[in-house]
């Protein structure tokens, strides 16, 4: 149990935050305007559950477990009072509540006498044993302040732990806070009369259904995206391969058409009337940019159509708007005017596409008809991941909107600082950062705005989690003991094969929370009306 009083912390309340490494897959998306799309890299792959643990350094479903399980206490805090300490307990808004603790007399009588005892035992004065030392002289020598203080961080220790007992299995794990000021116990304080203090903590939130049952007959739409579709993402494949082992020829004597390869100077400027209001697009600025004109789908609308034609040394300027749709929302809706020059045209000179160069397509493969069963197969594997990946985002993306949580704000931070740190991980993973760089995006300041700006996303995330195990107490969902060994088992390997740093009980609660994830879904999925739909 971690806690603070203002300037004394007892425990150490603000721990740095550590993170696993992100998962193997970073997607990059590609800064020039005219493109949009991502591409990804890959690392050496992990099991599926290491992938998802490596992704979050504790699940939520951890946070909220843990308040249930009996805190490990030191000597001192399990130390029985010579009276009752009263709480009152009232509620607060974010799943928190308040706690007044009063604390009798006796017990601040009892404090104060340990806390005596205790500075007898370590003092030194000349001319008086240890132990032996008259309380008067005691007081004088080491200061009525310094025994103050010290008896009030006793009481503290002693009783906030039987104050706790009042919210035993819904405090949230490092959430208790001390709110009243020390200073202000110091000067209320009396070894001779009561002492009163106000502690805040969050709480398991509670899981309110706007629909109660809502989630047992879900109606979902699921978009795939149509270069999913296995035959077309085998055709394109192919094609890829055929391109792969021709080559590249200049023309000399045409323009451009689709199919060639064309090398680039772009840039941008708005479109105004007045010409003084003209500027740059620098974001679509690029030098030497390589275009395979069969990827005219990837482009600005117009874009492909606009160069058609062009020769090697030629400008041409046209203009284009970028829609509404844009991923970058600086760009929806802006009139541009794109001035481009053709550096270098290539063709491709390809081999005829029959079964002599089936081997050269897939090793191994005989004829073309091999060739296309083999990537097809591979496509259909591809097609069915992806599919049920965008049905559990379809379904996830649902049940947030479904509940009404009040967001306990540790939990909110805690969420909030592990997305960021596996974010900083990521970017470490593309680029090399100094110490500097590193101090600079992990300070407070950089944090809280990742926190304030993803506000949203972070609540949809805890939201999508608590629901999930809601539903899993609710339909009582189950998966068996082998699994879990299993899989944790997996996990660790995958650690100690990669030289990580794990906590073998926090690999457990994830194993554990992505078992029940994954069971949910499947519940959901059997219960519920799907419609596929191409994109």
């Amino acid at each position: 149990m971690a806690l603070s009083v203002n300037s004394i912390k007892l425990h150490n309340f603000n721990q740095k935050t550590h993170f696993f490494v992100p998962k193997s897959t970073i997607y990059l998306s590609f800064k020039n305007p005219i493109f949009q799309f991502n591409t990804k890299l890959q690392r050496e792959p992990l099991t599926s559950f290491a992938r998802q643990i490596q992704s979050h350094q504790r699940p939520i479903s951890s946070l909220v477990k843990a308040s249930s399980a009996p805190s490990k206490t030191s000597k001192s805090e399990t130390d029985k009072l010579p009276a009752d300490v009263k709480v009152t307990e009232s509620q607060e808004p974010n799943s928190r509540v308040r706690l007044n603790v009063e604390v009798p007399a006796a017990v601040v009588e009892d404090c104060y006498r340990r806390v005596v005892k205790e500075f007898m035992k370590q003092v030194k004065i000349p001319g008086f044993r240890p132990g032996k030392i008259p309380e008067s002289i005691l007081l004088n020598y080491v200061g009525e302040e310094s025994v103050r203080k010290a008896t009030v961080e006793s009481i503290l220790k002693r009783t906030l732990p039987h104050a706790m007992s009042m919210v035993e299995g819904r405090a949230l794990r490092d959430s208790v806070r001390v709110i009243t000021k020390f200073s202000d116990m110091e000067k209320r304080y009396s070894s001779h009369t009561s002492l009163s203090y106000d502690v805040i903590v969050d709480v398991v939130p509670e899981v309110k259904w706007i629909t109660e049952n809502g989630y047992k007959n879900l109606k979902i739409v699921v978009e795939i995206d149509n270069e999913i579709e296995a035959e077309r993402a085998c055709e394109l494949e192919i094609r890829r391969r055929h391109k792969s082992i021709g080559s590249l020829k200049v023309v000399t004597d045409r323009g451009l058409q689709v199919g060639d390869l064309v090398v680039l100077d772009i840039s941008a400027t708005t479109i105004d009337q007045d010409e003084s209001n003209v500027q740059k697009i620098p974001a679509a600025e690029s030098k030497g940019f390589h275009f395979d004109t069969e990827d005219g789908e990837s482009v600005l609308t117009g874009f492909l159509d606009a160069i058609i034609g062009i020769q090697r040394g030629e400008t041409k300027s046209f203009p284009l708007v970028f829609p509404e749709s844009w991923q970058q929302e600086n760009l929806r809706g802006v009139d541009a005017q794109f001035t481009v020059e053709c550096k270098e045209l290539f063709y491709r000179d390809l081999p005829e596409l029959n079964d002599s160069i089936a081997d050269k397509l897939l090793p191994g493969c005989t004829d073309l008809k091999q060739v296309k069963e083999s990537l097809l197969q591979r496509c259909q594997e591809v097609e069915q991941t992806a599919r049920d990946q965008a049905t559990d985002n379809t379904i996830l993306d649902q049940l947030w909107k479904m509940v009404e949580i009040d967001i306990p704000q540790s939990l909110f931070e805690e969420q909030g600082w592990q997305l960021y740190g596996a974010k900083l991980l990521e970017i470490q993973a593309q680029m090399k950062l100094s110490e500097q760089q590193l101090d600079l995006l992990s300070s407070p300041k950089a944090v809280n705005e990742f926190l304030e700006n993803q506000r949203e996303n972070i609540t949809k995330l805890i939201k999508q989690n608590l629901a999930v195990g809601d539903i899993f107490k609710r339909e009582n969902l189950q998966f068996s003991s082998d699994e879990l060994v299993k899989e944790v088992q997996n996990s660790i390997a995958e650690f100690e094969r990669q030289k990580q740093n794990y906590d073998e009980e926090r690999v457990k609660e994830q194993v554990q929370e992505v078992l029940e994830g994954a069971k949910v879904l499947e519940w959901l999925k059997e219960h519920a009306e799907i419609q596929y739909i191409t994109r």
